[in-house]
């Protein structure tokens, strides 16, 4: 079902879907594709949100620079520099975090008003990103899907086609608080990744390369208290997998509710979200965004996140939910 939950200045109306299926509710806006909210159960039997967002339009418009649970792209994460060179041409992309691209650029997909059409248990979204938008090449044909399953867990698959060279990396920008969103920081989570290797980066967050885990802050082989201080991709063990597999899992001893995360992509950035502002604290949630490297197009050595005519990306992430006593 959906119902209107209000409207853009320029008279646009935004709608909000709800899914239910096995105790779990989830809400989806056609705004930005965002994820709402999304109610689990915890080990007391009770159901409560474990992501942060809003509960008006407002709010969003508001405080755009935290993407809480939308639908990101064309390019999740940064492009140094704010452009990338394919097939012998540069493209000059909108900066929008210093001198870099950010989650596609001030006009992301973000800040885009969805087509929104019900499949069995979920929503398809759909739009057309037109050639030159935000600066990157090629008509796009994006949609989501979102679908709970039988046991609850919440499914988002991705494709896109182009009619020109271009570059396609998407994500869920959700921030997760398994203790019930928005109720205090969500640093005393425990969290495993199953990545031996990240990219460390720069002043401006961008990767300078490839290195091991062991030895140091990074290593969430095996699972731990989160922390703070985290904007960091992770290599993960698995690789691109044309199959969703489980690259890692959040933990609220609190709560007793588990998140574990599925993907068929290749890298995760964890975001201890220690510059989240508006009426969120620092720190409040954890943002696990499954996606390909930062900066990938102008890193040859990175997994390639060029599409071509003919081509069909496509990408597949699952978040699954469970108590533990």
């Amino acid at each position: 079902m959906n119902d209107h939950f209000g409207t853009l200045p320029d008279g646009t109306p935004v709608h909000r879907w709800t899914l239910e299926r096995a105790g779990v509710r989830v809400r989806v806006l056609s705004y930005g594709g965002i994820v709402q909210s999304l109610e689990v159960p915890g080990r007391d039997g009770r159901t409560a949100n474990v992501v942060l967002g809003f509960d008006g339009l407002d709010g969003y418009l508001e405080h755009r620079g935290g993407y809480l649970g939308a639908l990101v792209g064309r390019y999740a994460n940064r492009i140094a520099g704010a452009r990338f060179t394919l097939d012998g041409f540069t493209y000059a992309l909108a900066p929008n975090d210093g001198p870099n691209t950010l989650h596609g650029g001030d006009g992301g997909f973000d800040r885009r008003v969805w087509e929104v059409t019900p499949v069995e248990h979920g929503l398809r979204l759909h739009r057309v990103s037109p050639h030159g938008e935000e600066g990157f090449p090629g008509r796009l044909a994006v949609s989501a899907t979102y679908t709970l399953d039988a046991d609850g867990a919440l499914r988002i698959a991705y494709e896109a086609v182009t009619d020109a060279p271009t570059v396609v990396n998407l994500t869920n920008h959700s921030y997760f608080d398994l203790s019930g969103g928005g109720s205090g920081p969500a640093g005393g989570h425990e969290l495993r990744i199953a990545a031996s290797r990240y990219t460390p980066v720069d002043e401006d967050l961008i990767p300078t390369g490839v290195a091991e885990v062991a030895g140091t802050r990074f290593d969430f082989r095996k699972a731990r208290e989160t922390g703070s201080g985290y904007d960091h991709n992770f290599v993960l063990d698995k690789g691109v997998t044309r199959a969703a597999e489980e690259a890692a899992e959040l933990y609220d001893p609190g709560s007793g509710r588990v998140l574990t995360v599925a993907t068929t992509e290749p890298g995760l950035q964890l975001y201890t979200a220690d510059q989240l502002g508006g009426p969120f604290s620092p720190g409040a949630g954890i943002a696990l965004e499954t996606q390909h490297f930062p900066d990938s197009p102008n890193r040859p050595e990175f997994p390639s996140t060029v599409l071509r005519p003919g081509e069909v990306f496509r990408s597949e992430t699952v978040y699954g939910f469970s108590v533990r006593g």
